[in-house]
């Protein structure tokens, strides 16, 4: 009996020093990974926050691959609670988009030299849809026998993409820039067609149009045509907006 008693007493001290050892587990992860809450919970990842190409630069770093193309290694901070990245690419001449995926925080792009593009870091994490987007980088590639740098495409403030408005008036608001800072003016475009270039509302240095005139139960559309010094222009998306 004495025996008995002591192996069971052996057992238990055995498997308290297992549970000790072992630990409770848990706890966040500060940058690439996830852990649980301890209660079964997934932690949503973190936006990133983008480093490199800078925002609204000319990057003149990567690797020649021909007179067309380099590759340039993007890179950002790391961000909590994130497992991959997933980063989208837009040439901003043709307003073609790609993707491409990393577990760690840069990843080596070939792009077009000479070109425009806008780049953003989506964080994701495994056992949750949840993801977190940066904000969005605009920059240009160099390129060969380039010496003035055609205007940034305008970034639309007001009225966002398909906002309801109500009212007889709206106030139409955007962002430019240019690498070689020589902005010019901006010509405003606005119509009732999904293609609004046939209707200019004028020409502003400013980058603000106010008390445009809109009528009732009316989709519009715009854009804004920018130019620099050297006569170069870009021309922003088309955007929408509804007045109810």
């Amino acid at each position: 009996m004495r025996k008995f008693s002591s192996r069971l007493l052996y057992l238990s001290l055995f498997t308290v020093v297992l549970w000790s050892c072992g630990g409770s587990g848990g706890g966040n992860n500060g940058g690439g990974g996830t852990d649980d809450d301890g209660m079964g919970n997934i932690p949503d990842p973190g936006a990133a926050t983008l480093v490199f190409p800078e925002n609204n630069s000319e990057c003149t770093e990567g690797t020649i691959i021909d007179e067309d193309r380099s590759t340039i290694t993007f890179q950002w901070n790391d961000a909590q609670n994130t497992d991959s990245y997933a980063i989208t690419v837009t040439n901003l001449d043709t307003g073609i988009s790609f993707t491409t995926f990393s577990d760690i925080s840069q990843a080596d792009i070939t792009v077009d030299r000479g070109t425009p593009y806008s780049w953003r870091v989506l964080s994701r994490a495994m056992g949750t849809n949840a993801t977190a987007e940066s904000t969005t980088f605009q920059f240009f590639n160099e390129g060969p026998g380039i010496s003035n740098y055609a205007p940034f495409p305008a970034t639309v403030i007001s009225p966002a993409r398909g906002a309801n408005l109500s009212g007889t008036e709206v106030d139409l608001e955007w962002s430019g820039s240019d690498v070689d800072g020589d902005i010019v003016d901006y010509e405003v475009f606005m119509d009732t067609n999904a293609d609004p270039t046939g209707n200019s509302l004028g020409v502003t240095a400013e980058t603000t149009l106010s008390n445009v005139s809109v009528n009732s139960g009316t989709t519009y559309y715009w854009m804004v045509r920018t130019r620099d010094s050297a006569g170069n222009t870009s021309n922003s998306e088309v955007f929408q907006f509804r007045i109810l």
